[in-house]
Parts: structure tokens; C-alpha cells; sequence
């Protein structure tokens, strides 16, 4: 289980701040003036049930839905007042792993990851790509996959290459939409371990969004629990839970059951 960062308190940087957001989506309110910072270096992990506002909440975050009110900085700017150039600048800095991986299945591995880094660094030598590819598919482990096709891996190996790809721009900021959905045990242990590698070796500062309570306990440095469009408990993963509060016990009852 990690440990909390004994960095994180009032003084410490915050990379993102999120300040009385709402959304709604017609008369559905999904998240309602929400507040929540992710601090430098640490890995936040966002809890709630499916279609509480989880996945919203990130894509607000990278500007790909807009909130109807509050404010959202990330590394100090508005996300929701800078210009479209300077919105995509920020997003290279932020590396978001999409649930399903969001791989082009007509790409092999190497030019999966290749997409991005000579979209958006045209001046790199075949030389420089090839090290990049190589040194973030090291990274997680899958270099012998290199030119396989997507169809021929399996959904983990899937998982990792797209937070490879990721990787490969070099974020500040990572953001993980449900990285162990639809993984057996084992393969989300390999997973969780890999976020925490990623934390440790890119100095990334990260929110994982999921539902998985033993992903929570393995790379959380602290934990939020969304609860009727509000973060209702935050804290490390036992002050969350300990709680008799009949909203959050189910969360631990059904992945722990004793």
C-alpha cells in the first residue's frame, strides 16, 4: 500500500485546483460545487459509484467538457478562460489514459506511439523517436511488442501501451480514467504497480479515476470519495474508510468482504 506524501499539506504546490465546480447535464446534476486540489508529486485517487461524475470531473480538467460553474486551474491557469492554443499547450503537459486505451488498431505499437511525438515535436531525428518509443515501452515493460498489432495483445498489455503512449510527451500531470477496468486480479496488480513506477520514475502528479478499491489502496497517496456530486470523505484510505457512514461502507464491504 503507498504511503502518504508527508509533503502534502496547505504549503505545498498544487498542480490542480478545482473550486466550487458544477455539472449538470439537463435536470441531472452530476457534480455539485465540488472542491478538490491534486498536490505535486502525489497520486489522488477519485472513488465513487459508475455515472456519479468521475470521468466527468477529468475531461472538465483538460478542457474537454466545460463546467457550468466554478473554476478549474491547472499549473495555475483557468482551463476554462485560456485561448485554444494555449488550452492545447497545457494538454501536452497533461497525459490523459483513456479507459479503453484508445489505441489505433491499423498502427502497430511502435507507430501508436510514434502518433504523438511527431505530431506535436516535428523536429525530432528518426534517431530520437526511436529511443523515446523504445525507453516508454521499457518503461512498461512490453518491448518485445513493439510491432505487434493491437488486436494480438491482451487487454493488460493494451492498458500498458496506451499509458506508454502517454508517457511519451513526457506529462507533468497524469490522468487515469478506470486503468483496471475489465482486468483479471493479477493483471490489475501489474497495473497498480505500474502506476506507482510512473509516479516514481517521471515524477508525475496523478488522479486515478475507479471504482476498484484495492487499485485505491495500492497507489493512492490519498483518497476522495464522490458521493451525490460532492466529495464527501478525503483522506488516506483508512480515514476514508473507517467510517460507519451507510454510503461509504458498501464500497468496502463488497471488495473486502470479510
Amino acid at each position: 500500500m503507498v504511503q502518504p506524501l508527508e509533503n502534502i499539506n496547505k504549503s505545498a504546490e498544487k498542480v490542480i485546483e478545482i473550486k466550487g465546480l458544477s455539472k449538470s447535464f439537463g435536470s441531472i446534476h452530476v457534480l455539485r460545487k465540488v472542491h478538490l486540489d491534486l498536490y505535486r508529486g502525489e497520486n489522488l485517487v477519485v472513488l465513487g459509484r459508475s455515472g456519479t461524475g468521475k470521468s466527468v470531473l477529468i475531461k472538465i480538467i483538460v478542457g474537454l467538457l466545460m463546467p457550468d460553474s466554478g473554476e478549474v486551474l491547472v499549473n495555475g491557469q483557468y482551463v476554462d478562460k485560456i485561448s485554444y492554443q494555449e488550452l492545447l499547450d497545457l494538454r501536452l503537459k497533461v497525459g490523459f489514459s483513456f479507459q479503453n486505451s484508445a489505441l489505433y488498431d491499423s498502427m502497430t505499437v511502435r507507430e501508436n506511439l510514434e502518433f504523438p511525438l511527431v505530431r506535436n515535436q516535428r523536429n525530432l531525428s528518426k534517431k530520437e523517436v526511436d529511443l523515446a518509443v523504445e525507453e516508454v515501452l521499457d518503461a512498461v515493460g512490453l518491448l518485445q511488442t513493439m510491432n505487434q498489432m493491437p488486436s494480438e495483445l491482451s487487454g493488460g498489455q493494451r492498458k500498458r501501451v496506451g499509458i506508454a503512449r502517454t508517457l511519451i510527451l513526457r506529462p507533468e500531470i497524469m490522468l487515469y480514467d478506470e486503468p483496471t477496468a475489465g482486468l483479471d486480479p493479477i493483471t490489475c496488480l501489474d497495473i497498480n504497480s505500474l502506476i506507482n513506477e510512473v509516479q516514481e520514475r517521471y515524477r508525475t502528479s496523478s488522479i486515478v479515476i475507479t471504482h476498484d478499491l484495492t487499485c485505491a489502496k495500492q497507489v493512492g497517496n490519498r483518497v476522495a470519495i464522490l458521493l451525490n456530486g460532492k466529495f464527501e470523505r478525503q483522506g488516506t484510505f483508512d480515514e476514508v474508510f473507517l467510517t460507519k457512514d451507510e454510503e461509504v461502507k458498501p464500497f468496502y464491504d463488497y471488495n473486502f468482504i470479510q
